[in-house]
């Protein structure tokens, strides 16, 4: 029996390609599957703090920036669910992350073309048939599988990172992206040390300042920003998240968009402004009634982590005196980051795919980073597309481009230019552009 082909076979169910699945199901004529290792969606399960919010507006949804009319959007699912009246009461555009990961499970459950416990091992390109061959394991039935598709889209997304110097073997040792999963065991030591200068750190840290009373650890917060940093909110800088800056952005050299983004992260790496103050107003509270032992501690790099047998030593550096110190904690919780890289199972197809200079993949205008424009990527283009990339607000322009691109014609209405301000030269063109700063 010959193999089904796919127009579209998506790797990887996160919010990007579950975003893409919802807008491609409606449409006729265009056969999609999206496959995923787990067996169901769960969106950051050691990051879901009751008190965590997403960042972006609700309309920053699967669906409602390409479709305001889907069935899939969060409004849909606030209705179907009994939701929407305390919504509407609630008066906040900005969902608890616990809520967005239940609307995305409701989405899940209302497609058709999704496969979850296949985890994929293999692609390869077949030239007789044109398509490409996506082997993979059902973890469920414990069977080999084929399916064959014209082209793919990579939701894989990204690995927590930590330095080389950390032990990873050190149980003491943990990254954020797993805090939830030891928080119990993190709270009976006796000190606690969080590294990181973002969203998850300053989460992290306000969750366990709630029990500090009960538990009575020692809590720390290392960063090395001047200072805690708040998310710039700003609605002229909000603009940045756009097509016109994309536009913009992705005709400069390489070189420059790499130091612009450098120079960007409390634009998408910052504390939320509201937490903050949530964070002085609780240390301000807890003083009230007891003693506590915190610091929080800016101009601070961790450069060594060691082992004494019974603490782990912190070798650290302040940034501004440039004098070194070192520190002892019980537990440390590294709230620094992801990291993307590209799959092993892509390894057949590399010859195919584009890259630049320092070896990263040459993410296309139109989100493709092979050279037939077949294969595309989400949440990889930080380096190429700016801080759209990991913006949710965004994730529904990028799945209408790369359904535009893949059927020859707009299924939804694409935006081009939404800003009030210019981000170039008035009237120059992005190849113009591209000229004058060679």
């Amino acid at each position: 029996m010959q193999t089904k082909t796919y127009d579209i076979l998506g790797i990887g169910i996160g919010p990007f390609n579950l975003s893409l699945a919802a807008l491609a199901e409606p449409l006729e004529d265009l056969e999609c599957l999206f496959v995923d290792a787990n067996d169901g969606f769960d969106w950051h399960p050691g990051m879901l703090l009751e008190s965590s919010r997403l960042q972006t507006p609700i309309m920053s949804d699967l669906v409602t920036m390409a479709d305001p009319t889907s069935r899939y959007s969060y409004l849909n699912f606030a209705k179907q669910t009994g939701r929407l009246y305390s919504f509407y009461i609630r008066e906040s555009f900005f969902l608890p992350r616990q809520e967005y990961n239940l609307y995305c499970q409701w989405v899940c459950a209302e497609l058709s073309n999704l496969r979850f416990n296949f985890k994929v091992t293999q692609t390869s390109f077949d030239a007789e048939t044109d398509t490409y061959l996506i082997k993979g394991q059902d973890t469920a039935r414990a069977e080999e599988r084929t399916f064959r598709a014209r082209h793919l889209v990579l939701g894989t997304g990204t690995q927590p990172w930590m330095p080389h110097f950390c032990p990873s073997a050190d149980s003491r040792v943990m990254h954020s992206a797993n805090y939830l999963h030891r928080k119990e065991t993190l709270q009976s030591q006796s000190e606690i040390t969080i590294v990181g200068s973002g969203q998850s750190a300053a989460e992290i840290f306000e969750d366990l300042l709630l029990d500090i009373d009960k538990y009575g650890y020692r809590l720390r917060w290392l960063t090395r920003s001047p200072r805690f940093l708040p998310l710039e909110y700003t609605k002229l800088t909000l603009e940045m998240t756009s097509p016109d800056y994309i536009d913009y952005f992705h005709a400069l050299p390489q070189a420059q968009r790499r130091e612009i983004i450098n120079s960007q992260k409390n634009l998408y790496k910052g504390i939320n402004a509201d937490l903050i103050n949530n964070i002085y107003d609780l240390l301000y509270q807890k003083r009230l009634h007891c003693d506590f032992d915190v610091q929080l501690l800016t101009n601070t790099v961790l450069q060594r982590v060691h082992s004494d047998g019974q603490q782990l030593l912190l070798g650290c550096r302040h940034t501004e005196l440039a004098q070194d110190f070192e520190l002892t904690s019980s537990a440390l919780v590294m709230a620094t980051g992801y990291c993307y890289r590209l799959p092993d199972f892509l390894e057949p197809l590399h010859s195919q795919l584009l890259f630049d200079p320092e070896g990263q993949p040459d993410v296309q205008r139109h989100y493709h980073i092979d050279k037939a424009g077949r294969i595309f990527v989400q949440n990889l283009g930080l380096h190429t597309h700016g801080l759209c990339s990991p913006d949710l607000g965004m994730g529904c322009y990028r799945n209408a481009t790369i359904l535009r691109q893949i059927l020859g014609e707009a299924p939804y209405h694409i935006e081009k230019q939404i800003a009030f301000q210019s981000f170039g030269i008035p009237g120059s063109t992005n190849q113009q552009l591209q000229r004058e700063v060679s």
